[in-house]
């Protein structure tokens, strides 16, 4: 049997996504502009975040569901004293409370309760199926279901900064963790409510988003370039 042979443009690229794009947009976006016949990326990034999105292309999609159960590291802000359908600062608000007085300490107090394992519920605004239907369909028309819950690990959940009513933290975790509902769920903890108001995800598995280019200067390189950033296919087991 033969084997197919390996090409420049068989890896992984790094890519710095920006806000208001969702992961399809790149991904479709970089496949027209360079016309590749195959790509994917490694772990849904919501349009609202920022950071690093791992895009596979060619054989090298094959990788794509290992790099995809991969841990995952982001920084963000929240905003204490509102709630909102879809945890985060893309959703309708739905409830607006004083902030009681706070210190550092204790939104990191109240965040190790959120450590460890924990069955997290997925928010109705999400892209969870359920009967065939992605959630934030039935959220729109104002249905909620109930969702069965998901076990996830948080491994630390840090707050740095806190300016009111802005928290600045850093998540680490298993995949499959929604931040914005950790957000939600600290802000009900503190007694205020809060949602997610940036996201940025920093670190993927082994992979940096140090390493990652905008995607606005993708767009403006040619196929040579390209092939200058793309992880070669055999370098990526190293990565696993």
């Amino acid at each position: 049997m033969a084997i197919p042979s390996i090409t420049p443009l068989d890896g992984a690229l790094l890519v710095d996504k920006p806000s208001t794009w969702t992961s399809h947009d790149v991904v479709a976006k970089l496949r027209n502009h360079f016309r590749l016949e195959k790509v994917g990326h490694c772990g849904t990034l919501d349009p609202m975040a920022t950071g690093l999105l791992i895009l596979v292309l060619g054989k090298a999609t094959r990788y794509s569901e290992r790099f995809m159960s991969s841990d995952k590291v982001y920084e963000g802000v929240m905003r204490l004293g509102e709630t909102t359908d879809s945890y985060d600062a893309d959703g309708e608000l739905t409830g607006s409370l004083p902030v009681p007085p706070l210190s550092l300490a204790d939104l990191n107090e109240a965040a190790a309760q959120f450590t460890g394992d924990q069955l997290q519920t997925p928010p109705m605004v999400s892209a969870i199926k359920i009967g065939g239907t992605p959630l934030y369909k039935l959220a729109r028309k104002g249905q909620e279901v109930h969702r069965e819950p998901r076990l996830v690990h948080v491994y630390t959940y840090q707050f740095d900064e806190y300016e009111e009513p802005f928290a600045y933290f850093r998540v680490s975790c298993t995949k499959g963790t929604y931040v914005r509902s950790l957000a939600h769920d600290l802000g009900q903890k503190v007694g205020c409510g809060a949602h997610l108001t940036r996201l940025r995800r920093v670190t993927s598995g082994r992979f940096d988003i140090a390493d990652a280019a905008p995607l606005a200067d993708i767009l403006k390189w040619d196929s040579a370039e390209l092939e200058k950033h793309v992880i070669p296919f055999l370098k990526l087991k190293s990565f696993e």
